[in-house]
Order: structure tokens, then sequence, then C-alpha cells
């Protein structure tokens, strides 16, 4: 997709209302203490006040105009909505198109309003996740039990929910021009490339010091939430956008996950100028404090999950093997097609390790398989596992020196947050794949 910036044009079709798969009636109690396995099963938070997050969200969905009553109609629609073929994750996903056609693939998902720093109601925001099982299904997002790990690090955004709607502690700008200057800079030489890292970046959008989509409302309830729309402009990602639907179409990217592509995901906002720039994110520095690099597993108290990012794959445009964030900047905008370790598992209470906010371990081709003429698209997990193993592959350059992370393979974090919300893998072929949990 071109790296320049979108025309947003309002849309003319009617999509399905806003979604929900509960009704604050019908979420099941909480789950006691006592029966939970253990701390890392992340299927009880102690500290969340769960009646009040019902009531803050039966509030946030009642501001946009749905009861109980719509809810029930919305769960019932989705059931038909897509296709098992398209192999939706994101419940709340309202449409889907051009799936085969990575460079065109992009999803509809609900709008929710939000009151900005200045006190005005123009922060138009979506919500792809929320920490708890139960509250995750009255929303119809993706459930992601690692995020009650972002409170109380510093990279949270704590809100107010006031008459049903968020207000924002943080903002953002979308005035600024994104552009990128082709480097290499500084003292990072990775080998192969003449483009990466860049010599330059402007993000197209940049958050203020307050501003994280990691948000945690009075109830304790972490959501992840971004905005793509305000005073100032759109997101980078937004192909159209409707605010009397109450809906927004925005850009699918692609990945791979257990050797399958088209592992469609959002970008909404990174920790890194330069991931942001060519993710075309927000830049949320603030997103910098969430804990913890490295940290992967259900053990860990970390939000964050690993994946794996190339900086040094072939950059041709019609190469089939092209991949790497070094083929992004060569191809002016193109996906670097990531690679990732699991699918969201939203029937999945317990044990459940799924997190939006994905810890960056970038990979490299090393000298010796360049010059063999060996690089080419890296598959999933297992597939540079096995790369690594024959010496192929290594933490990239860009990584700072420290220990590596098993369940990255090995690879060292790079300090670098980039919040992808997974929609949806279409096509999938190795549903049992073993990349489903690199650590068992």
């Amino acid at each position: 997709m071109a790296m320049t910036m979108l025309i947003v044009a309002v849309m003319m079709t009617s999509f399905a209302p806003l979604s929900g798969t509960l009704t604050a009636q019908e979420a099941t109690p909480a789950t006691p203490a006592s029966d939970v396995a253990s701390d890392a099963a992340l299927g009880y938070d102690p500290e969340l006040d769960r009646a009040a997050a019902l009531d803050e969200v039966t509030a946030l969905l009642a501001a946009e105009g749905y009861d109980d009553r719509a809810l029930a109609a919305e769960q019932r629609d989705r059931e038909t909505r897509f296709t098992d073929t398209e192999n939706v994750f994101l419940p709340s996903t309202i449409a889907l198109d051009d799936l085969e056609n990575p460079e065109l693939a992009s999803a509809v998902v609900p709008l929710f309003l939000g009151v900005g720093t200045d006190g005005v109601a123009d922060e138009e925001y979506i919500i792809t996740e929320a920490s708890d099982f139960d509250i995750a299904h009255v929303l119809g997002v993706n459930y992601a039990p690692k995020l009650v790990h972002a409170r109380g690090t510093g990279g949270e955004q704590e809100v107010t929910v006031e008459d049903g709607r968020i207000v924002f502690r943080g903002s953002v700008d979308f005035g600024p021009e994104l552009s990128v200057e082709a480097g290499p800079a500084g003292q990072n030489v990775v080998p192969g490339t003449s483009v990466f890292p860049p010599a330059a970046v402007q993000p197209g959008a940049v958050g203020d010091a307050e501003w994280s989509s990691a948000v945690v409302l009075p109830s304790g309830l972490v959501i992840n939430a971004q905005i793509v729309a305000n005073g100032t402009g759109v997101h980078d990602r937004v192909v159209e956008i409707s605010p009397e639907e109450r809906q927004v179409r925005l850009e699918l990217l692609d990945g791979f996950q257990g050797g399958d592509q088209l592992y469609y995901h959002f970008v909404t906002d990174s920790s890194d100028m330069v991931a942001a720039t060519l993710e075309r994110a927000v830049y949320a520095p603030r997103l910098a404090n969430l804990a913890a690099f490295g940290a992967s597993t259900l053990d860990d108290e970390s939000s964050l999950l690993g994946f794996s990012p190339n900086i040094n794959g072939l950059e041709g445009l019609e190469d089939p093997e092209r991949q790497g964030l070094n083929y992004t900047i060569a191809s002016e905008g193109q996906d670097p097609i990531n690679i990732f370790p699991l699918d969201p598992d939203n029937d999945q209470r317990f044990d459940n390790n799924y997190s939006p906010m994905w810890d960056a371990h970038v990979n490299q081709w090393t000298q010796e398989a360049i010059d063999a003429g060996l690089q080419r698209r890296i598959t999933g997990f297992a597939d540079l596992q096995s790369l690594i193993d024959q010496g192929h592959v290594e933490s990239g350059a860009i990584s700072p020196d420290g220990p590596g992370n098993a369940y990255v393979n090995g690879l060292r974090p790079s300090g670098i947050i980039i919040n992808c919300p997974v929609i949806a893998q279409p096509f999938e072929v190795n549903e049992n794949d073993s990349d489903s949990d690199p650590l068992g």
C-alpha cells in the first residue's frame, strides 16, 4: 500500500450496527480466585471491579445508541456474517474486503466517540481488545488478558468515563506529513541493504506525553483503544470514515503465522519513531514504558508478546520472496510482512497468551546467507528457528546487547512496541502448526 496520505471519503454504504456478544445481564459471574489454577492463567483479575466495568462498557455502547436488544440482534447477525474460511477473530468486524489481495485488504469496524483534552467530543476511536473475558464478549472485541499488566507501568493511559464517553488524558496530532529518507543511518550497519535503517523519518501522527492506546478505565478494565480521527485529521491507515454510520474502514496489514500468510492485522501506534513511520502508525512514546521487553510467556508479568520483523529481506517489488522493513522503504510503503507466533483465541478464558502489544525482536539474514543467495520469505516461528539453527538468521543489528528471549527463538528484544490488533487469517491451511505456542 502506498505511503502517501490517503483521501478520506464518507462511506455511502450502510453496514451492520455496532456489536456486542453478550449483554451486561448475560455476562457470566466473576470466577472465584479459588477456582483459578494459577496466576499465570490470567483468567481472573482481582484488581478489576467487574460490576463497575460492566456499567462502563454498557454506558459506552448506550452512548452509541445500542441497548441490550440491539446487542442481542448483533450477536445473532454475527453468526452468519462471515464464513469459516474467512476465519475472523475480531467479533465486532462489520465487513472485510479484498482478502485475497494483501495490497488492498481492509476491514470495517465500529466507531466510538470520546472527549479530547480540550473538552471537545471529537475524538473518534476504535476498541479492539479488552482484558476481561466476559467484557470482551460484551464489547465484541478480542480477549487479551495480558493487558492487565499495563496497569501501573507508566505506559498506560488512565481515563474517566462521563455520560458514556471516554475522556482522554492524552491526544494525537494527525497533522504532520509522513516522510522517509532512505538510510542507512548511524553506526548500526545492517548487511545486504542500503536503505535500512532510514536516515530520517517523520511519522504522520504523533501522540503527546499522555497518549497511550493501553487505556485503563476507572474500574481497572484495560482496553486497546485507538483514536483514528479528530480535529487535526485522520489516521494514516484510514481508507474511509463515516461518523454518521459510526463506522471506519482501515487498511489490513499482511503477515505470516504458522506457515500461513494473510495474518491480517491493524497497525495503530508504536513506541518507536521509525517503526511508527514505516508502519504508518501513531508515534506514541509513552508505550515504551509498558512492561516488560523480552518477557512473552504466561508466567511473565508483561503486557507484551514477542514477534519478529525482518530488516534485510529481499527488496524487489515484484519478487515473490520480498519481505522486511527494508522492503517497506524500498517499495515506498508496502507491508513488511512480519512474523507472528499465535492467533487470538476469544473462547479460551484461561492460559490465554494473546496481546496486541507486540514486542519486536527483529531478525536479519547473516552476511554469509546473503552471499550464498539464501534470502527468502520467513513464514513462521518454526521456520525462523530452523534458519537460526542453520546460522542463516540472527538478531538484528539494531537490537541492543542483552539476553535473548527463548519465546522468540532466542532473538534479542529491540525495545520497540507495535500495537497490532489481529483481525483475521483467511484461507488458513496449517491450522495445527507448531507456532501456536512456541514454548509448548
